[in-house]
């Protein structure tokens, strides 16, 4: 099964057979990798560009070590010390970079829509590694994957989905994978932290931790994103304090004990211990994944170059 176009955006416009597809291919790369093996034929002797415009450790990280399995040539564009960091525009860097004839470019822009332009100016295949407060859909296939691990299946599922939401480019991703896929999904948070309209997504919306984790099949904890908070013209904050977030929305294990009894821990890290989660929830081996989270995030993206290079390079 190929993706519809030859980028990855986004989830939205992925059908449940195109996630599927691509999750059940990246099942057999967290297998073969597991087992030692690499592919280095899937993308020998085409190049790779990670350009991150913003911090990143696992995603760009597992990028590399994805398009190394394959057989790539990886190339990790330092932002900092790039012509951008001289004043280049988004479209003059896209210009260079298409001068080199990559094949891969994989992008993350603190501004919504920055891949897509880019997919419009480069010849290379775009994908998405997260753009503002868009989306990021290699987060949410690889959060689907390590949940279908573990329970065998994603249609019925409850998964409560606590914290930022107004600012998390990986809530909105799993909106649009998981309801898609058939779970039922509910978000948690202060009404502060939860926009307006976001109803439309197929969610049900909780500002009370007990109601929204009795059942839960899975909790996914978000990290609460100081840096895209906007300060409003009194000054004020949209939380009062760490603190006191942490008392009513933070996960810990008495509120944990709401959800059932096999509940599954996630979180997309980096996590602020204390703030959005307790070490006692996110170290609990009988029910955190999170480090799983983090292994599976190599396999999906190996699953997403290889489609895409069907999809660009014919490599059927």
């Amino acid at each position: 099964m190929l993706l519809p176009g030859r980028h990855l955006l986004g989830i939205e416009g992925l059908n449940p057979a195109v996630i599927n597809s691509l999750l059940d291919l990246a099942e057999s790369y967290a297998l073969l990798n597991r087992s030692g093996k690499t592919r280095r034929d899937v993308l020998r002797s085409k190049t790779l560009i990670n350009l991150f415009f913003e911090d990143s450790t696992r995603t760009r990280t597992s990028f590399e070590l994805a398009g190394k399995r394959l057989g790539a040539d990886v190339i990790n564009m330092p932002v900092s010390t790039s012509s951008v960091s001289k004043g280049e525009t988004l479209l003059d860097t896209a210009a260079t970079l298409n001068a080199m004839n990559c094949d891969i470019l994989v992008v993350r822009h603190k501004s919504s829509g920055a891949p897509a332009l880019l997919a419009q100016k480069v010849d290379a295949a775009v994908i998405n590694a997260g753009d503002g407060m868009h989306e990021h859909p290699t987060q949410a296939l690889l959060d689907a994957l390590t949940i279908r691990r573990h329970r065998g299946r994603l249609e019925g599922l409850i998964v409560v989905i606590c914290g930022d939401i107004a600012h998390s480019r990986v809530a909105r991703s799993n909106f649009l994978l998981l309801t898609s896929m058939g779970c039922h999904v509910r978000v948690i948070g202060p009404p502060t932290l939860i926009p307006a309209g976001i109803e439309q997504f197929g969610v049900t919306v909780y500002h009370d931790m007990r109601p929204a984790l009795e059942g839960a099949d899975v909790v996914m904890a978000l990290r609460l994103q100081t840096e895209r908070m906007i300060v409003d013209q009194t000054g004020g904050g949209l939380i009062p304090s760490a603190r006191e977030y942490f008392t009513y929305f933070g996960l810990d294990p008495a509120k944990l004990s709401y959800a059932k009894p096999d509940v599954l821990v996630m979180h997309p890290g980096p996590m602020n211990r204390g703030v959005e989660i307790a070490s006692q929830v996110a170290d609990d081996s009988a029910h955190s994944v999170i480090r799983e989270q983090v292994e599976m995030g190599v396999a999906v993206r190996m699953a997403v170059l290889d489609t895409l290079a069907q999809r660009a390079f014919g490599n059927v």
